[in-house]
């Protein structure tokens, strides 16, 4: 008779337990959902930050130079980076903007999010070869960052347009010239964490191709592993769309990708 009693009462319990689990973890996955402004335009200044003179010419040089080559940059301002690092908001920024042409990956974002004093510059795949992580490093700290320094963000925030620009255009050999001259080359944990990752690696692969003994070998085949290392810039995290052009008569991206090249700064 107790048995029946609890496993009646069990019967009770699971049902909204269960139900109380999915609302909460539901609450937290829409707490962990950024909200984007919408993509109105090629300098889209969330955070108000920019005199509607230097937006306008910023714009005008985006445009311009899109119209000539197909590249698109987009500049955004952001009062808050809600809880996200300054990588991950501008890499879902990125996807949820879909800059650049499908087919080229050829879409860049500077962002900046004032508040936060976080500056990101985030590259889509087909301008990696041209704006590489440390480039992208070096405009940071050389062009934004010190106008930053000075309380001078509609500056800093042009100076890096115009170098981004530069780089897009063929102009890359004074950016690989600073490029060398980083203040964040090494981090000791990095260091020490990647040393950690290839060990384990190496023992992993050691044991599939039959490095383990008898056991070991009929693990595994001997067949070649490859794991996928990230680039300079770090994790970002997952790919970004992109693609620029007119859509319903407003500005809009229009599906390309970025998989985390680029660099971010603060001040």
């Amino acid at each position: 008779m107790r048995r029946i009693a609890v496993q009646g009462l069990r019967r009770v319990l699971i049902a909204p337990l269960a139900l109380l689990l999915f609302v909460l973890c539901a609450g937290l996955v829409q707490a962990a959902e950024p909200e984007f402004p919408p993509l109105d335009g090629r300098v889209t200044d969330a955070a108000g930050v920019l005199p509607p003179e230097i937006r306008e010419r910023i714009t005008g040089k985006l445009k311009a130079h899109e119209d000539k080559s197909g590249d698109q940059l987009v500049v955004a301002t952001v009062p808050s980076l809600q809880g996200l690092t300054v990588e991950e908001y501008a890499n879902r920024l990125f996807r949820a903007w879909k800059l650049g042409e499908t087919k080229r990956n050829n879409g860049a974002l500077l962002l900046v999010a004032p508040t936060n004093r976080k500056v990101r510059i985030e590259v889509g795949y087909g301008l990696e070869g041209a704006i590489t992580d440390a480039v992208s490093k070096a405009i940071i700290t050389t062009a934004i960052i010190p106008k930053f320094k000075q309380g001078d963000i509609p500056g800093g925030i042009e100076a890096g347009a115009d170098a981004i620009l530069s780089i897009m255009a063929g102009d890359a050999e004074q950016w690989q010239r600073r490029a060398p001259v980083r203040s964040d080359s090494v981090n000791g944990i990095e260091v020490v964490f990647w040393i950690v990752l290839i060990l384990f690696l190496i023992v992993i692969v050691w044991r599939m191709n039959g490095g383990g003994g008898p056991g070991g070998r009929r693990r595994g085949r001997g067949g070649m592993v490859v794991f996928p290392m990230p680039s300079s810039g770090g994790w970002s995290g997952g790919f970004s769309g992109g693609g620029g052009g007119f859509s319903d008569g407003g500005f809009s991206g229009g599906g390309g990708s970025s998989g985390g090249g680029g660099a971010s700064g603060d001040w």
